[in-house]
């Protein structure tokens, strides 16, 4: 029989043999052939759609949208725009990701700036990092 072994499926895609057994499992990858002693073979068509779903999860994309796209690339009567939008909803979540992660980075300097002006070298009951972490909320209690 021929094909790949999942090492060699592993090694072609850029994957490792517990993702794919994982993708198997949820039905992003095709269970495969077996050959005698039950080793799994994959072919080209294998390595192809492996490298895709490790690209679209390197971009972030969810298993879902992952499941969405892989089934456009399926279906070539589908529009490209359903792709488009699939990866423009994406791409607004990515964003909201970025504004949350600037607000905590200005957090996050507010408090080593704290820490630098009030307290650099004190002991931890006097840090200003520490004692801001201490604050409940917004209503300045502890």
């Amino acid at each position: 029989m021929s094909g790949y072994k999942i090492g060699i499926l592993a090694k072609r895609a850029g994957a490792n043999a517990p993702t794919i057994r994982y993708y198997e499992q949820i039905g992003l990858l095709r269970r495969p052939d077996r050959q005698d002693g039950n080793q799994r073979r994959y072919s080209d068509e294998d390595v192809g759609r492996l490298t895709f779903i490790r690209r679209c999860r390197a971009f972030g994309f969810s298993i879902d949208q992952v499941r969405r796209l892989a089934a456009l690339v399926e279906d070539r009567s589908r529009s490209c725009v359903e792709a488009r939008d699939i990866a423009q909803a994406h791409l607004a979540e990515v964003r909201a990701k970025l504004r949350e992660l600037r607000a905590l980075e200005k957090s996050f300097a507010g408090f080593v700036a704290d820490c630098d002006a009030k307290c650099a070298g004190a002991l931890g009951p006097q840090c200003a990092v520490l004692d801001e972490l201490s604050v409940n909320g917004s209503t300045g209690k502890r």
